[in-house]
């Protein structure tokens, strides 16, 4: 069946659908993983988006659903230049194109895919609509023009969950819990609890709109503040109880969680042109001088200009546009990234975050 995908700008693509059948509107992006497409499709953070693989082949190694991000694939559209029709790994479950149609999720192959990544590079990413329905382009273009895009907008809430629970119904194994960890979940990737867990942490995962005195009702030893998707500056409510965890106990924020944090700390934030997506991009330690290799997805970031530069450390750079990847307060036991450490999809060069944030608890525990 023959489908459509319309960008804002007037730009059409042509394809042939797979999965699911129907209309889906969002933000069209790219990402430049030569594999990972599961945790990718089930990373809560792309939530609102119809997302292109710049790589040529997808699917070859079908379904392991052991490996997925979340409950099941939260990307609004998956885009391809091929589909594998093979699913060749002793653990695959099941191919992509049924992943894709039992969870309702529209695919298309045979998209130019390097061609629309350029587009997106040259001007930006901008909002789309597959559709395998109506195949007008004057009518899928006012669509996609008329659609709400993603700023301003609030997906966190779409995509956190409905009530605390204890982060081993994810991830059950044997562990010496050293430190209790409330995490904020606005979109958590499940692999960060897991290296969390390994990592000695007993993790309790909380909605994204849980007031500040509940989480320092529960004694943490620390909080996290996770990944996520939308507009940072949407999510106020989360950001006032942010305000109020400030000093109070060691905290670690990843991706949305740092851009939440800038804003907590008095920053701004803006969107950038087509965003950071993928899992080989450049970052340096400033306080190490090392450069890492890191699995990015965001579209936002803090400007670094409107941080206040007596409170706050800037700690990672990124090589490709010299945004901000990371930061810390130089008092308080607070610090932060904008990529991914836990990867999944992407190296394993950031691993060590996970034990800055335990030896953050210790030193905390031991002035206090």
């Amino acid at each position: 069946m023959k489908a459509f995908i319309a960008l804002e700008d007037g730009t059409i693509f042509e394809g042939i659908a797979f999965g699911a059948h129907g209309e889906r509107l969002g933000e069209v992006v790219f990402n430049t993983s030569m594999a990972g497409y599961q945790e990718i499709m089930t990373d809560p953070s792309y939530k609102g988006q119809i997302v292109a693989m710049t790589y040529p082949l997808i699917g070859n190694y079908g379904i392991n659903r052991k490996d997925v991000e979340s409950s099941g694939p939260k990307v609004a559209g998956f885009l391809v230049r091929e589909r594998s029709r093979i699913a060749s790994n002793r653990l695959s479950e099941e191919t992509l194109d049924k992943y894709l149609k039992e969870n309702n999720i529209i695919g298309v192959e045979n998209v130019d895919t390097r061609s629309l990544a350029l587009h997106i590079r040259t001007k930006g990413a901008m909002k789309g609509i597959i559709s395998t329905i109506d195949l007008d382009p004057k009518s899928l273009i006012k669509k996609a023009e008329e659609s709400p895009g993603l700023i301003g907008r609030d997906l966190v809430k779409e995509v956190t969950c409905k009530k605390a629970y204890n982060a081993k119904v994810i991830y059950p194994v044997p562990s010496a819990a050293r430190f209790k960890v409330v995490a904020m979940d606005f979109g958590i990737k499940r692999n960060i609890l897991r290296c969390l867990i390994d990592n000695g942490c007993d993790v309790t995962v909380v909605p994204a709109d849980t007031k500040a005195k509940d989480i320092l009702a529960r004694d943490p030893d620390g909080i996290l503040l996770s990944n996520g998707p939308g507009d940072p500056a949407a999510i106020t409510y989360a950001i006032e109880e942010i305000k109020k965890l400030l000093g109070k106990k060691p905290i670690f924020g990843i991706c949305l969680g740092q851009q939440l944090l800038g804003l907590a700390f008095g920053g701004k934030t803006f969107k950038l042109k087509f965003g950071h997506r993928g899992a080989n991009h450049p970052v340096k330690d400033l306080t190490t001088g090392k450069i890492e290799i890191t699995c990015q997805n965001h579209g936002f970031c803090v400007d670094i200009d409107s941080l206040n530069k007596d409170e706050i450390e800037i700690t990672h750079i990124n090589l490709n546009d010299n945004t901000l990847e990371g930061m810390a307060h130089k008092k308080l036991p607070i610090f932060a990234v904008q990529y991914h450490p836990e990867s999944s999809p992407g190296p394993h060069d950031s691993r060590y975050l996970f034990k800055r944030f335990t030896d953050s608890m210790s030193t905390y525990a031991k002035k206090n």
